[in-house]
């Protein structure tokens, strides 16, 4: 079987959460040098710490989740949007900071962020969560294109309905008004196993795709198209 990111040193955040898991499983049958951390990057010191210890970075895989409010507008917290954005977009930058030079001296480097379909349709009561699923939009979209003549790829998958354990454990899936959204709400009336998730970004990460800029995929069995 070929190995598609034979050679490739791969850092992967917050690996035990989200895509985590199935992330480094998958890259590493992939042929990749998998480097797993799995704190929070909500220290403003922690993604430079993480790049300085882990060297050459070939790929990373920009895995950021925290667990996604139900309030209603009016009821949003400061407390509670600072701490989602937090999570989810702060990181960001200072992940670039941290990453981007080298790979712009190298003039070869991918950054895959595992993103969220919530960006990009709109549903009641989760305004924090998807404001900041769409922050990561818009600085994939704009970072993409600012590195993009430096041969380094910036993109996104946005995603929703895959299997994982932060929004979509074991038994949530197994109970039957689950069962019955699913094939109210999405069109292909499944879950994506979470491998089929990570062999996309598999592809993102790989030498076959350099022609990708700045995008965010739906990744969402028709929720979003």
């Amino acid at each position: 079987m070929s190995q598609r990111l034979a050679g490739k040193r791969v850092l992967i955040t917050q690996c035990r959460a989200f895509m985590g898991p199935v992330l480094g499983e998958v890259f590493a049958e992939q042929g990749a040098d998998v480097i797993l951390d799995e704190a929070p990057l909500v220290d403003p010191s922690r993604p430079a710490e993480m790049v300085a210890a882990a060297g050459r970075i070939d790929v990373l895989v920009a895995n950021l989740a925290v667990p996604a409010p139900r309030t209603p507008a009016t009821q949003v917290s400061d407390e509670e949007w600072r701490l989602v954005f937090a999570h989810l977009v702060d990181p960001l930058p200072r992940l670039a900071r941290a990453v981007l030079p080298q790979m712009l001296a190298r003039r070869s480097g991918k950054i895959v962020v595992m993103g969220s379909a919530s960006a990009l349709r709109g549903r009641k009561n989760v305004s924090t969560y998807s404001a900041a699923r769409g922050a990561q939009v818009a600085w994939v979209r704009n970072v993409g294109t600012e590195v993009a003549p430096d041969n380094v790829q910036v993109n996104l998958i946005a995603q929703n309905f895959v299997e994982n354990p932060t929004y979509y454990p074991p038994e949530l899936i197994a109970r039957p008004d689950f069962q019955e959204r699913l094939k109210a709400d999405v069109p292909i009336g499944r879950l994506a196993t979470a491998r089929e998730d990570a062999m996309f970004a598999v592809f993102l990460a790989s030498d076959e795709c350099n022609f990708l800029v700045g995008q965010s995929f739906p990744f969402s069995g028709g929720w979003v198209t």
